[in-house]
C-alpha cells in the first residue's frame, strides 16, 4: 500500500494541481483527496498525504478544512450535488409525472452504481461519512425526498396517480428503492435474488397509477 501512496504522491507532484494557481484552493484539496480516497482508501489517507501531494504544509490544508472528516464531507457533497442537480432538472421538465419519476429513480440508481458498485474504497468513504457526518447524509435524503414529493404531488394533481398523500408515497418509494440507491447495498445486495432496478420502478409506478373506479 505504501507503494501506491508513493506513486500517487509522485503523480500529484507532476499534475495540474500545482500548475493552475487560478483554481480555487479548496477545490484543489477536494480533487486531490478524492483521488487518494479512491486509490488507497479513506482510512489510509492522511491530511499529510494530501498536503505533500500539493506541496503544501498540513497546517495550510487545515486553513481550509478543519479535519479529514470535513474534506470527506466536501467530496461527498460534490457527489450529492451532482445527483440533486440531475434529478431537479428532470423534475422541472414539462412531461408526465410518471415519466419524470421513472427517470429520476433510474438516474439516481445509475449514478450511484457507477460510482460505488464494486469500488470498495469508495464504499469505505461512505461508511466513514455515515459514522462521522450523519447530519450531512440526512440533509441529502431530505432534499431527495423533496424532489420526489413534488413530482408525486404533481402526478396526483394531474390525475395520473391515484389520490395519495405525497409525503407518505415518497417514503414508500425511497424504502422500496433502498437497495438500488444506498452506495453500500448496491453491491451487497447484488447476489441476493430480487427484481432489477427497472422492475422495481415499474412496480412502483404501477402502484401509483390512477385506476378507473369500479361501478
Amino acid at each position: 500500500m505504501d507503494q501506491f501512496r508513493t506513486a500517487l504522491l509522485e503523480n500529484e507532484h507532476s499534475g495540474q494541481a500545482v500548475n493552475q494557481p487560478e483554481r480555487d484552493t479548496r477545490q484543489i484539496i477536494v480533487d486531490t483527496a478524492e483521488r487518494f480516497f479512491r486509490d488507497i482508501g479513506y482510512q489510509k489517507t492522511t491530511v499529510a498525504d494530501i498536503a505533500k501531494s500539493l506541496r503544501m504544509s498540513p497546517a495550510n490544508v487545515y486553513r481550509f478544512f478543519d479535519s479529514k472528516k470535513a474534506i470527506n464531507e466536501a467530496v461527498l457533497e460534490r457527489y450529492k450535488r451532482e445527483q440533486e442537480e440531475a434529478i431537479i432538472a428532470i423534475a422541472d421538465q414539462d412531461r408526465p409525472a410518471a415519466d419524470r419519476l421513472l427517470e429520476i429513480l433510474i438516474t439516481s440508481f445509475r449514478l450511484n452504481a457507477a460510482r460505488f458498485a464494486g469500488h470498495a474504497r469508495m464504499q469505505e468513504m461512505v461508511c466513514a461519512a455515515m459514522e462521522e457526518s450523519w447530519d450531512a447524509i440526512l440533509a441529502h435524503i431530505e432534499r431527495f425526498d423533496a424532489v420526489l414529493r413534488r413530482v408525486v404531488a404533481d402526478g396526483t394533481a394531474r390525475g395520473e396517480f391515484r389520490a395519495i398523500e405525497p409525503a407518505h408515497a415518497t417514503g414508500c418509494i425511497r424504502t422500496a428503492m433502498i437497495r438500488f440507491m444506498h452506495p453500500l447495498l448496491i453491491s451487497q445486495c447484488e447476489c441476493i435474488p430480487g427484481p432489477s432496478a427497472e422492475e422495481m420502478i415499474a412496480f412502483i409506478l404501477s402502484s401509483l397509477e390512477a385506476r378507473p373506479e369500479r361501478s
